[in-house]
């Protein structure tokens, strides 16, 4: 198991909150530290999204609500595990 530093329940309260707020522009991902997953979000948010009327930052809004509900529904010690020791970028 991961070894918990005290930042870690900060980080899945904040950026649990960001997904759920501001999800479709990737502020969850840069929080955990995956800047290239966020940039993604980002880009496609607002380039996709002038493109095809708003529809493709709808859908990175709603992947954002998915992700930052999972961020806080779970334990801390399965969160470290997940998103610090595995790395996982997605879901």
């Amino acid at each position: 198991m991961a070894n918990l530093n005290p930042s870690h329940p900060t980080k899945q309260l904040l950026s649990g909150y960001c997904g759920i707020i501001l999800g479709a522009f990737g502020v969850h991902k840069f929080i955990l530290g995956y800047a290239a997953e966020g940039l993604i979000m980002l880009v496609i948010s607002l380039v996709g999204g002038s493109f095809t009327y708003g529809i493709a930052l709808l859908v990175m809004q709603l992947v954002g609500l998915v992700e930052g509900m999972i961020y806080l529904n779970q334990s801390p010690e399965k969160f470290v595990n997940t998103y610090f020791v595995k790395k996982q970028g997605w879901f």
